[in-house]
């Protein structure tokens, strides 16, 4: 598919208690000060995709993992058709917590699927679209799993995982990172959430 967009899309990665959700918000209030900028998450954004992810979040339901990764495709690519391609071929830049590399990391590491197989069920989903930058927020995987435990909410069924399978998709995502290093842009999560925020400006300023 022809890439026609002059948007741009900003995607913020990161394991489960890393801080993307906190980080979106706060860069897409600085972003929007100066352009059009939407702000969406994954797996949702639309109708279908925020349905699909009742789903896979469902701690009650048993999900085989090829069933998981073909889920989050399918929602992805509902996105895509629906809000991605359209803002982006207007101009309007995107800030989506999650995309592609998530897939990569949880179902193609995390669930032992495959990197490769996962990313070509990916680019059938989104027609080959890709991140302009992408923000990865490192954190040890046992800090992120203490900050999800402090938010006092039940955890979704990914969130129930044990520690290996977030340890798996920490490094999943360093070697993700270490391979597109022109894509990536790995922030330490450990900070606090202003000096986050100040690496993650910096991050996309090339971008204009």
């Amino acid at each position: 598919m022809v890439d026609s967009r002059t948007g741009k899309l900003i995607t913020i990665e990161g394991i489960d208690g890393a801080g993307k959700s906190t980080l979106a918000a706060s860069l897409h209030a600085v972003l929007a000060r100066r352009r059009p900028v939407e702000l969406l998450r994954e797996p949702g954004g639309v109708g279908l995709s925020e349905r699909i992810r009742a789903l896979v979040q469902d701690p009650a339901l048993r999900c085989d993992p090829r069933a998981e990764a073909l889920l989050y495709a399918a929602a992805r690519a509902q996105l895509v058709d629906e809000r991605l391609r359209p803002w982006l071929e207007t101009g309007t830049w995107v800030l989506l917590d999650r995309f592609v590399d998530s897939s990569l990391a949880y179902q193609g590491a995390g669930r032992g699927l495959g990197v490769e197989q996962v990313a070509a069920i990916n680019a059938f989903a989104t027609g080959g679209l890709a991140a302009d930058r992408t923000l990865l927020l490192r954190i040890d995987p046992i800090t992120a799993r203490s900050r999800q435990q402090s938010r006092m909410v039940a955890p979704d069924r990914l969130e129930q995982e044990d520690q290996i399978f977030f340890d798996t998709v920490a490094a999943a995502y360093d070697e993700l990172a270490a391979s597109d290093p022109h894509r990536f842009r790995v922030l330490d999560a450990d900070d606090t959430p202003e000096h986050v925020l100040s690496l993650a400006r910096a991050a996309v300023a090339d971008l204009d």
